[in-house]
């Protein structure tokens, strides 16, 4: 058994059984496992992980741990960690450093102990990993080869550093891969994120008015869910090309202090903060719904909405009431964070299997080639993308058209006889 700090050992065989229900709903990683198994491809590389620990990314590690590799693992976010979860990755000799509900100093604690164990490869969620190695940790970036990111957030706080010409060391953007952002972020992000506000209030969706704010791939997966559940949807947008294609879609697009006035939920979902402030609080209806399906608990400006509040108290698990001066309730579901995981399990299994695969996939090219690769940020290449989603497609018994040798030269020339 390895080293870790987690709640409590003795929650393993509920975290096992949960691990082993994903892997049986997860047959692209399984044929990488079985791949990694036989070649061991990982043997002598140290990987450190900080991803929702949740039993879906936990088969992840067990399958780079199949590979040879010595891997360490956090959260990253302190209501995403399932402790049986964690549990049971501590009983299969991977180094965790996690548990539910930790303090702003407890999550970093469990980033440094990751990064402790001095990485080769780092595959992160939001960030937080590769900005410790930038700063607080910058000693421990000497012996890393690169890693893969796996969000929007993480993404974007990438290619700051790549601009600065900060970046230490190579970085794969997993989420901007095809298999990736058309799955994950919308199908993925849709459900799971409606699966969370619904098992949280246990109220109806149906011909209540949802403020989706941002369209991106990831608002697009939420408008898409809500009308699906019967809602009439509202989008809002700072993207005049994002507000025209929701409009083309067919749903509402308002200025966001007009769909304040109507909405009775918001889901804020741009990576972006302060989508929700104090002049939205002010025109809410009695009863609103606020969740967030962003990266880090900023979309909804918290202490703005605590300040024009006169109490604010806990009525339900994940949910809290801020009542205003004129007796107006305004209801925050799992602390503004993702709610998606801190009141949900995630996305689908299904879904997280072509992104973990395509994140597994990645690792290894960076453990092959990153001596090799320039300090910035790059794509998944075609070839990884594209296996994914043939494995994908066997798995699930389809099969699809190839191009003839005369179709493929007729589309790469440009003079056709």
């Amino acid at each position: 058994m390895s080293e870790y700090i987690v709640r409590d050992i003795d929650l393993h065989p509920e975290g096992r059984l949960k691990i082993d229900w994903v892997r049986a709903h997860m047959p692209v990683l399984n044929v990488l496992r079985e791949e990694f198994e036989r070649e061991q491809p990982f043997r002598g590389i140290r990987v450190a992980m900080s991803i929702h620990l949740e039993a879906k990314t936990a088969y992840l590690a067990e399958v780079l741990k199949s590979g040879g590799a010595d891997v360490a693992i956090t959260g990253s976010n302190p209501l995403s960690t399932q402790d049986d979860v964690a549990a049971a990755l501590a009983r299969e000799g991977i180094k965790v450093y996690a548990w539910y509900d930790a303090t702003s100093e407890e999550y970093f604690e469990h980033l440094h102990r990751v990064l402790q164990n001095r990485p080769h490869v780092v595959i992160d969620d939001g960030g937080d990993l590769v900005h410790l190695l930038h700063t607080e940790l910058h000693d421990l970036a000497g012996d890393v080869l690169g890693g893969a990111e796996e969000t929007t957030t993480g993404v974007l706080r990438l290619r700051a550093l790549e601009r600065a010409g900060k970046l230490l060391f190579p970085m794969i953007a997993v989420n901007d891969a095809r298999c990736k952002h058309l799955f994950d972020n919308r199908y993925g992000t849709g459900e799971s994120t409606w699966s969370g506000i619904m098992r949280t209030t246990n109220l109806v969706v149906a011909g209540k008015n949802v403020v989706v704010m941002g369209y991106g791939w990831c608002g697009k997966g939420v408008a898409m869910r809500a009308r699906g559940l019967g809602a009439s949807v509202i989008v809002c947008e700072v993207d005049p090309v994002k507000a025209i294609e929701a409009h083309m879609d067919g749903f509402r697009v308002m200025h966001s202090e007009d769909a304040a006035a109507v909405g009775d939920i918001f889901v804020t979902v741009t990576g972006c903060r302060d989508l929700l402030h104090a002049r939205h609080f002010r025109r809410m209806k009695d009863g609103a719904i606020m969740a967030n399906a962003g990266h880090f608990d900023v979309e909804i400006n918290i202490p703005e909405l605590e300040q024009v509040s006169v109490s604010r108290r806990v009525v339900r698990r994940n949910i809290e009431e801020f009542l205003l001066p004129d007796g107006r309730r305004l209801y925050l579901l799992a602390e503004g964070r993702l709610v998606n995981l801190a009141a949900g399990d995630g996305h689908p299994a299904e879904i997280m299997d072509m992104s973990f695969a395509l994140q597994a996939l990645s690792a290894l090219y960076i453990a092959r080639h990153g001596k090799e690769l320039e300090k910035k940020v790059y794509n998944v290449s075609p070839e990884i993308d594209s296996r994914v989603a043939e494995l994908k497609l066997k798995s699930l018994g389809i099969n699809i058209d190839v191009l003839s040798e005369e179709q493929f030269r007729y589309i790469n020339e440009w003079r056709h006889d």
